[in-house]
């Protein structure tokens, strides 16, 4: 069973070093057989308008969303929590996340990499429907995994990458065959 997976940045700040454990993320989906993915930057999208009332939708995303299986959320920790403009970018959409599963990658300059931005989204995507798999990939000190051009300095982040992926295809594939089969009530 083939499947898609949307992989979703988390920041559209300038600077941002979590654009490398996201291209990082999508360089290692290419490994897996019968696995599609999407890069979704929140830059491509105006994300001026809050909630998910049509006239807020964002037509291609919306798209994006419809169409594939599950996601992998890459998150920097900005103040204890994740960016604004994932949030936004987030609820634009609600009826098309529901029953997909969801990977979290988080990233900071700190040694938490991220974990506090990963906690602070689990009730949100929960509440919109998503299921949060459970095995997390974290890349604190991104200044020292990753050099100025993206490429990757610690090696090991690429198994932990891999582990993330397992879980999140075998949820991927456990859900939508609930979602083609099962009828919910």
């Amino acid at each position: 069973m083939d499947i898609e997976i949307a992989i979703i940045l988390g920041t559209t700040r300038p600077k941002r070093k979590s654009v490398h454990a996201a291209r990082l993320i999508e360089e290692v989906g290419r490994e897996f057989d019968g696995l599609n993915t999407t890069f979704v930057d929140p830059r491509d999208y105006d994300l001026s308008n809050d909630g998910n009332d049509e006239e807020n939708k964002i037509p291609e995303y919306t798209e994006i969303v419809r169409r594939v299986d599950g996601f992998f959320i890459v998150t920097p920790e900005y103040n204890r929590a994740f960016p604004g403009s994932l949030k936004s970018l987030l609820d634009k959409e609600l009826k098309e996340y529901i029953h997909k599963p969801v990977a979290f990658a988080g990233v900071s300059s700190g040694m938490t990499g991220g974990a506090r931005a990963i906690e602070s989204l689990i009730a949100p995507v929960r509440e919109m429907g998503m299921v949060p798999t459970f095995a997390e990939v974290f890349f604190p000190k991104v200044q020292d995994t990753f050099d100025d051009d993206g490429n990757l300095l610690d090696e090991a982040q690429r198994e932990r990458v891999r582990k993330a992926y397992a879980e999140l295809i075998w949820m991927t594939r456990v859900l939508k065959y609930g979602r083609e089969n099962i009828e919910q009530n």
